[in-house]
């Protein structure tokens, strides 16, 4: 009897410990405007925009947050503007939260994971475009952490006579916001949270510095709160083998994070540093008692060539591969660019062409699955890499890592990258993709790559080029189109490629115009 009675209070006390109201550090939270934002096949959905105000113990680990002002309750305040675009009505939500973390103050979700085929969202851009999340129900939030980018953070003054911004608690607003809008019924004032009772999960898409603010943030113990974890599943967009430098105190204007080690600025420190694979990043989870996210990572080929990627895949020394632990992916885009561009100003050549959102649609769904339904992304397809010492296309590794070595993608006979995911465009080529492009002293031309068209007839070849042209490759147009059909199936089975995005590639070949 009395074993019962033990039992039975053990299970009302665990039924009380879950039943309690998740305490948000969010203590206020406004909603300023609300517009319609479009009628998608998951019903109507509406934009919101407002404010959140927080609050911080000065005990967070955050450098130099006791040394802030301080509320009447002996807390750190800091705000924040929100961005919400969720369906109208709570039953045509999926149930997944996918905050946008934005770069460089531009929201990133809708620009990469909503743009057509031929048209390139700029980052930024709160444009539908395909309509892709919409169509699915995802509720998408963005909210300001950066220094610089209308976040409030507070100040001290230090012995010097210098004003000093507490940079780190950008990561502590990220983590504090999504809990709230993810657990909390109410602010304190008892303002409703709009999204309450219809969020059951919360993903992160970071793209090249919010990336490496992500890892940041997994590494650092961000991603929990009171006990919770805050990501339950993460997809790294382009973060090669960097981290973010915003645990720090800093003059501002503009954040420490917006500075990478780059080919006039080779050395530089605070991105490529420890921890580098995969590996250790979870481990560093594991070792504090946290389950860690599921984390689905996406590289691009000029990451490898201007962003040291392949640290992520060796660590520090050597070439030897690290084991990819259970609960990351990683996908190599064969031939892509880290950045977009249709022009290419100042650049020696053309920029580079390769559409490779619906890649990030694929495995977004991949990743909402794993998490959602515990069903297994596809396996991690990687490119094949080499060591190449004396070539200076390859962004060398900074003297504090005098053991590192740099490795980029291999190459077939025509240029293009082997192994990796294969876009169709890729697998079927009418040309070069992913190529460094020059002057290297200019991020705006190789981390956009180049584009290079293979010609048309074997005598419109320049001398000494011995790529077949394209009549020597494809007999005619249908036989172009049946190859890229082939490619985009076998794209579609391996979940790499959704059908509905199928559909457009395989049009797109029918209208190319290197066969008219």
């Amino acid at each position: 009897m009395c074993f019962r009675l033990l039992t039975t209070l053990i299970a009302a006390t665990v039924a009380l410990v879950f039943a309690v109201p998740a305490v948000a550090k969010v203590i206020r939270f406004e909603i300023t405007r609300t517009e319609p934002y479009g009628t998608f096949l998951a019903g109507d959905y509406v934009r919101m925009d407002g404010r959140v105000f927080g609050e911080l113990a000065i005990d967070e680990k955050i450098p130099a947050i006791d040394k802030a002002a301080r509320n009447a309750r002996g807390k750190v305040e800091y705000s924040t503007p929100i961005t919400i675009i969720a369906p109208k009505d709570a039953s045509g939500r999926n149930g997944a939260l996918l905050f946008d973390v934005a770069n460089r103050g531009s929201a990133i979700a809708q620009a990469l994971y909503n743009s057509p085929r031929g048209k390139f969202l700029p980052l930024g851009s709160f444009e539908p475009g395909t309509g892709f999340l919409q169509d699915r129900g995802f509720t998408v939030v963005t909210a300001a952490w950066e220094l610089g980018q209308k976040i409030e953070l507070p100040t001290f003054t230090d012995a010097s006579g210098k004003v000093l911004y507490v940079e780190g608690i950008g990561l502590a607003a990220i983590r504090d916001v999504v809990d709230f809008m993810h657990q909390a019924a109410a602010d304190e004032a008892g303002t409703p949270n709009p999204l309450a009772g219809s969020i059951n999960r919360a993903l992160a898409f970071g793209y090249s510095q919010t990336a490496r603010l992500l890892k940041t943030m997994l590494i650092e113990g961000f991603n929990q709160v009171e006990g919770r974890r805050v990501f339950d599943g993460v997809h790294l967009q382009a973060s090669a083998g960097g981290l973010a430098t915003i645990l720090v105190a800093t003059a501002g204007p503009d954040s420490s994070s917006n500075f990478t080690p780059r080919f006039t600025a080779v050395d530089l420190r605070g991105v490529n540093e420890e921890p580098f694979t995969y590996e250790d990043i979870v481990g560093r989870i594991k070792k504090r008692g946290e389950v860690p996210p599921k984390i689905v990572v996406t590289n691009m080929t000029t990451d490898y060539f201007s962003m040291r990627a392949s640290l992520a895949r060796t660590g520090s020394r050597g070439t030897r591969e690290a084991p990819i632990p259970a609960n990351v992916r990683i996908y190599d885009v064969a031939g892509a660019s880290h950045g977009r561009s249709r022009s290419s100003p100042g650049c020696e050549m053309p920029p580079g062409q390769l559409d490779w959102s619906p890649v990030l649609r694929a495995v977004l769904v991949a990743i909402d699955d794993w998490v959602s339904h515990n069903r297994a992304p596809p396996p991690n397809t990687l490119m094949p890499l080499e060591a190449r010492a004396n070539d200076e296309t390859v962004l060398p590794a900074p003297k504090h890592l005098p053991d590192a070595v740099i490795e980029v993608p291999r190459q077939d006979v025509d240029g293009n990258f082997v192994g990796g995911v294969r876009l169709p465009d890729v697998e079927v080529p009418l040309g070069v993709h992913g190529i460094q492009n020059r002057p290297l002293s200019d991020r705006s031309c190789n981390l956009v790559a180049a584009y290079v068209a293979f010609r048309k007839t074997p005598t419109d070849r320049k001398p000494g080029d011995t790529r077949p042209s394209i009549t020597e490759r494809y007999k005619d147009r249908a036989d172009y189109v049946n190859r890229i059909r082939v490619a985009t199936r076998r794209l579609i089975d391996q979940r790499f490629l959704l059908p509905e995005d199928g559909v457009v590639i395989i049009h797109a070949a029918t209208q190319s115009p290197a066969f008219e």
